[in-house]
């Protein structure tokens, strides 16, 4: 698979997948990943960040093998304001990924 050619000047260092997954910004914002790479992501929400600044957010991900939370911390590289979102670059700097409950252990 090759990564999505963007016109200027490229940073990226990872191959990029078009993934759209949903997002949990801080306690309140959601939002919408359109790709994802090992080094970081692109995320479309109607939250406001700064260029620099750190940020907290968790992935939400299902698979054949039960539902899976990627928690990740990263600071916001790049932003694209477009028709009342914004687009929110993203840099990882940490990453875990967290099991979700089985639904047997939710009973509990």
């Amino acid at each position: 698979m090759r990564a999505k050619k963007r016109k200027g000047r490229e940073h990226r260092s990872e191959e990029r997948v078009s993934a759209s997954l949903p997002v949990k910004l801080g306690k309140k914002a959601k939002g919408v990943t359109r790709d994802v790479s090992a080094s970081g992501a692109y995320i479309e929400t109607d939250a406001k960040y700064a260029v620099g600044s750190p940020v907290r957010f968790a992935i939400h991900l299902d698979t054949p093998w039960g539902k899976v939370l990627f928690d990740c911390r990263g600071q916001i590289v790049r932003l694209e304001h477009r028709d009342g979102t914004v687009g929110v670059a993203v840099r990882f700097t940490e990453t875990d990924r967290i099991p979700a409950a089985s639904p047997a252990k939710r009973r509990r």
